[in-house]
This record gives structure tokens, C-alpha cells and sequence, in this order.
């Protein structure tokens, strides 16, 4: 399990990044896993649900798609931006957008059915405690389900993305990909952090392999270099920069995959557990 400290930079979604992470990263690899998590929802009858860091909606969109319009949805991340960019991408009547932090939630004790989380918990600064509060607000019976990616290893764009960065910033790599969004991958960590959250039951935890398509080389490339906060992390050593480094990206990518069509695999574990 890799130790680093994730800087502020880390949670930051502002400015052109809701833009090229719904253009870009979200068909590159959030879809086959929103679809997967809409599915698991769907298995029992549901009323009401609550999705946490929501981001730009991807997964929303899906559980709309999956339960019906008589399923209210209450869609929340702690970033402004990212939630209006989600509300202007479609209107579904039976969702609400609402800023809120997933360690402190505004909903009442045992409101929602399930809870529901997509590749956003290794970004909590106190996972725990996130847990708790998802806890708290589910129904006695209801689940919890969220996703995580396995090692950076696993998911075969990123770690070659990460690679590159090190030859354009070599005395200082940038990290943010394999620090945290792939940075929490030990499957025994979670269980451990919804333990201390207070879930009494075991979860189900299955890993999911894909595959992550893209037209050509520089999708993937745009998409990790500008469509998530490893952009504050180009732009923090050498703003100027930014291009380049997502050409060289994008040029690894290609030595790699190829200089047409592209087609990586990615992987995640997806985790169940009940109130």
C-alpha cells in the first residue's frame, strides 16, 4: 500500500477539469462501472437513493436509466462545479443536485434505501468516517455500494500516462494518479475503514476487470492529463507545460497501444454491504 499524503490539489475539480472529465474520462472508463453499480442497485426494490461524490452524473444517469423515473435520486458532491456541469448534461425530474460533503451529510438518520458511490471514496480525507455517515442515513437492510480501482498496475492507461509525466518532470514525477485515485486498492484496508465506520456486517467485494476503448492515443492522454487534478499537478510545477506533457502522454500511449484505435484494461473492486 503506497504511503503519500494527498495535497488539497488532490480534491480539486474546478475550471475546464468537469469539462474534459465528462468529455473524456467519463466513456474512457467511469460507463461500464456506472452501469455495474446501477445494476446492483436495481437487484432490490428501491424508493429512495443517494449518491455521493456524483461528479458530472454518470452513474445517476444510469441508476435513472436502471430504476425508473419513480425512484428518487438525491445526486451530491462537494464540488460545485462538477455538480453543475451533471445537472446541465440531462433533466430527470426525479433527481435532485445538492452540494454536500459525504463526511457530513444533511439528511436525517435512516432516509435513504441505498447509497450509492463511484470511484470517490479514496478521496475522503477520513474514510471512516464517510462510512459512518453513509451508514447513518441508510434504512436498516439497506446497502451501501460503491467502487474503488485495483493498483495503477491493473489499469493500463493510467500507469502509462504516470510514466510519462516522469520524463517531462523528472526530479519531481507528478503522482496524483497512483497516490490517490489508484492508491487505495488493498481490499483489506476497506473492509477494515467500514468496520471502524461502524458496518457490523462483511462485505461482498468482487473485482471487475474492463477494457477502456478510445479513438486514438491522445483521448486517454487529455482525459488524465486534463479531465482529473493531475492537470493541478502539471500546471503547480510548470503551467506552460500542460501541453507538452499531454503529448508525451499521449505519445506513450500510442508507443504502447498503438497510433489508431486504443484499447486498455482497466480494473476495479466493487464493494457491497448492508446496514
Amino acid at each position: 500500500m503506497r504511503a503519500m499524503t494527498a495535497p488539497r490539489s488532490d480534491k480539486v475539480f474546478d475550471g475546464s477539469i468537469p469539462k474534459f472529465y465528462e468529455t473524456y474520462l467519463t466513456p474512457l472508463i467511469f460507463e461500464p462501472y456506472a452501469q455495474d453499480l446501477a445494476q446492483r442497485v436495481k437487484l432490490e426494490p428501491v424508493s429512495r437513493v443517494l449518491e455521493v461524490a456524483a461528479g458530472t452524473g454518470v452513474v445517476t444517469r444510469a441508476m435513472v436509466d436502471a430504476l425508473g423515473a419513480s425512484v428518487s435520486i438525491v445526486a451530491t458532491d462537494i464540488n460545485q462545479p462538477m455538480l453543475d456541469y451533471g445537472a446541465s448534461t440531462r433533466a430527470d425530474a426525479n433527481v435532485t443536485w445538492q452540494q454536500a460533503d459525504a463526511q457530513a451529510l444533511p439528511f436525517d438518520d435512516q432516509t435513504f434505501d441505498a447509497v450509492v458511490c463511484q470511484f470517490a471514496v479514496m478521496f475522503f480525507p477520513d474514510r471512516p468516517k464517510a462510512y459512518s455517515e453513509a451508514l447513518r442515513v441508510l434504512k436498516t437492510g439497506g446497502q451501501f455500494h460503491f467502487n474503488v480501482w485495483d493498483e495503477i498496475e491493473e489499469n493500463e492507461f493510467a500507469y502509462t500516462v504516470t510514466k510519462a509525466l516522469a520524463d517531462v518532470f523528472p526530479h519531481d514525477p507528478p503522482q496524483f494518479l497512483a497516490r490517490t485515485p489508484y492508491g487505495y486498492s488493498n481490499v483489506h484496508e476497506v473492509a477494515a475503514d467500514l468496520e471502524r465506520g461502524g458496518f457490523t456486517s462483511a462485505p461482498e467485494i468482487e473485482t471487475v476487470a474492463a477494457r477502456s476503448k478510445a479513438s486514438d492515443p491522445s483521448v486517454p492522454a487529455i482525459a488524465y492529463c486534463q479531465g482529473t487534478p493531475l492537470r493541478n499537478e502539471i500546471e503547480s510545477r510548470d503551467a506552460s507545460l500542460l501541453q507538452h506533457a499531454t503529448d508525451v502522454a499521449t505519445a506513450a500511449v500510442a508507443e504502447r497501444f498503438g497510433a489508431g484505435a486504443v484499447d486498455g484494461k482497466i480494473q476495479a473492486h466493487v464493494v457491497s454491504i448492508r446496514a
